[in-house]
């Protein structure tokens, strides 16, 4: 993934593929690449890095033509590097694609495609693409791009051109955006509407398993079976930057409404078809080291220690090994005790966070292994760790972390389960229960992205406040403390979060009239505890605002002022659900006060010094 252009028409289209990309550079990207039809033959230029890199390559060697795809590239097979940067070809050099998503089977689609002697460069999934589409072609491009997409398992928008048949570009979508700008007597490709505003207002929005045969005369629109689908233009009456945020007002609003895709792709090749088991093949970990492991460390900052602290309760949980988070600023000066059967997994968002690589090289020196979770391929902490765990959150461009911290959620449960697996410590049926609870949370975040107005209004009143606490036990309270450091980053309004349980040791001095409180109730096996200790907060004053499970409720409404319900799920799910009022919450308080929702004040997205 990241940012998809192509082009087919009359004029050069080497311009419009790199405008088109630098109009999707906010996505993020670590490498840029376009391929055209010159007369030559079908032609690449393609560099790690920025787009000016690529840009002064084609100063020195123009792609002269008027049909051509172009890509920004956000590794995630492969590290960052000119050979592992899109577009894509096959042996012959005659079949190029574009690619965002992730193909699940692509390692056993490239055992078979060598062994009928085909020939790789690159680390990447991509690339199997373009291979096996060559395979595929019969005379027919729609027909071969059919058949291969009919092979790959996984999410994918693709654009793919041969130079045996240069009148024609095809389009696939599956389970990650693509749009189809129609001009007159040119049309567009775009994986985002941004890479083609500047040409066309007039778009097609493919749905899952949909194509598009462009050619410079029209659009035709098919299923991946070859039935023609009637689809109505979409006329985009947004500026830019709207555009760019994909109609939300903040990035940051747009990115929670992608947790649902985020924590998709996260599980996407890592469970079981039968869901009954979790295997994450990409770990180097073999059972017998698993079942050495006596401890486990997990070390992060900010938001992705948050993280960690659900991931502790995981792990214990399902793998019952005992767990030890710590802030990696602290990790190093405390004299740790590591040892060889410890695991130590470091998390980060970005991967160059220089606390947390600081602790990984720590845990190493003392003869651990190393697991990175992070969303960045390529990353110095994914290039240092023994083992990386991957979160396909996608590029997350408002310094607050959304789906990020989410995504690592589910790479936590992912991990607990494999665990668990290994270790022979879960039933059957406990598994097959968590996985099936897993594959809803995605609707059941949508159901609560529904609800926002109600949330927006709340926000809006705890706005006029200047200090407010977050309350919760067990996973409640973990969430609880990442609740309170989202409204801190982004509103500037003072918050705490305390464990329920501890408010009578101290914190109910600070409890006035009017004081607002956000208690999350999600355990049940804590619920009357819950209960007892908001009632100590409303007996001297407070206002409550909870956030419970759906079916409860009517129960907890007794107790407090307003209750937000989310969908019921595994107590141990509840994190992936509760955290999402509470990041809604702190947006819409940002908005209430005027604040820069995506660029707060004295932060940075990715914290490189000590």
């Amino acid at each position: 993934m990241c940012g998809i252009v192509g082009y087919i028409g009359h004029r050069g289209c080497q311009d419009i593929l790199v405008e088109g990309l630098k109009k999707l550079e906010y996505r993020g990207y670590d490498s840029a690449g376009i391929a055209v039809f010159t007369e030559s033959g079908l032609e690449i230029k393609k560099s790690k890095g920025r787009l000016a890199i690529l840009e002064d390559k084609l100063k020195g060697e123009p792609l002269t033509g008027s049909v051509g795809i172009g890509h920004t590239r956000w590794a995630t097979h492969g590290k960052p590097s000119d050979v592992n940067s899109h577009p894509h070809t096959d042996n012959s050099a005659k079949f190029s694609v574009v690619h965002n998503g992730i193909i699940e089977n692509y390692l056993d689609l490239k055992a078979e495609l060598t062994a009928k002697g085909h020939v790789f460069l690159s680390e990447t999934d991509t690339e199997v693409i373009s291979h096996l589409v060559a395979d595929e072609y019969k005379g027919n491009i729609v027909e071969a791009v059919q058949q291969a997409v009919k092979r790959m398992r996984g999410a994918f928008a693709l654009g793919v051109l041969t130079e045996y048949e240069p009148e024609k570009l095809v389009a696939v979508r599956f389970a990650s955006p693509l749009v189809i700008g129609v001009g007159e007597g040119e049309n567009f490709i775009g994986s985002d509407i941004p890479a083609i505003l500047e040409h066309t207002r007039n778009v097609y929005i493919l749905d899952d398993g949909e194509m598009a045969i462009l050619t410079r005369e029209g659009v035709e629109l098919l299923s991946i079976d070859g039935k023609h689908i009637s689809k109505e233009i979409f006329h985009v009456d947004w500026d830019l930057v709207t555009a760019e945020k994909a109609g939300f007002d903040h990035f940051m609003l747009k990115e929670i409404h992608e947790q649902p895709k985020a924590y998709r792709d996260t599980m996407l090749g890592r469970i079981a078809d039968d869901g009954l088991s979790v295997n994450l093949k990409e770990l180097s970990m073999l059972d017998d080291y698993i079942r050495s492991i006596s401890k486990v460390h997990i070390v992060a900052c900010g938001t992705a220690y948050h993280a960690g602290l659900v991931g502790k309760s995981v792990i214990e949980s399902l793998a019952r090994i005992p767990v030890e988070t710590d802030v990696a600023s602290e990790y190093r000066y405390r004299s740790p005790i590591i040892t060889p059967d410890t695991l130590v997994i470091v998390v980060s968002q970005s991967g160059e966070t220089a606390d947390t690589l600081a602790a990984l090289r720590e845990a190493r020196r003392n003869g651990a292994k190393v697991l990175a979770i992070t969303n960045v391929v390529g990353s110095s902490v994914a290039r240092e760790a023994d083992d990386v765990l991957v979160t396909w959150a996608g590029p997350e461009i408002a310094v607050a972390s959304t789906k990020a911290y989410s995504s690592q959620l589910i790479a936590f449960y992912l991990l607990g389960l494999n665990l668990a697996r290994v270790l022979g410590t879960q039933e059957q049926q406990t598994v097959k229960e968590l996985i099936a609870a897993l594959h809803q949370l995605p609707e059941q975040v949508e159901s609560i992205l529904t609800q926002s107005a109600v949330l927006k209004q709340v926000a809006e009143s705890m706005a006029n406040h200047r200090s407010l606490f977050f309350i919760g036990r067990g996973v409640d309270y973990a969430v609880a403390q990442e609740g309170s450091l989202k409204l801190k980053e982004i509103s500037y309004i003072h918050s705490e979060a305390y464990a329920a349980g501890e408010l009578k040791h101290g914190t109910l001095a600070l409890i006035e009239d009017g004081v607002p409180v956000i208690a999350l109730v999600t355990q049940e096996g804590l619920y009357e505890k819950t209960l007892s200790n908001i009632k100590e907060v409303k007996a001297r004053g407070a206002h409550v605002l909870a956030v419970t499970n759906a079916g409860f409720e009517h129960e907890v409404a007794q107790s407090v002022d307003e209750v937000f319900s989310i969908p019921k799920t595994l107590p141990l799910l509840t994190p992936a659900l509760s955290v999402v009022p509470l990041q809604l919450l702190s947006y819409y308080a940002s908005l209430a006060l005027g604040h820069d929702v995506d660029k707060p004040r004295n932060l940075a997205k990715s914290v490189t010094v000590e």
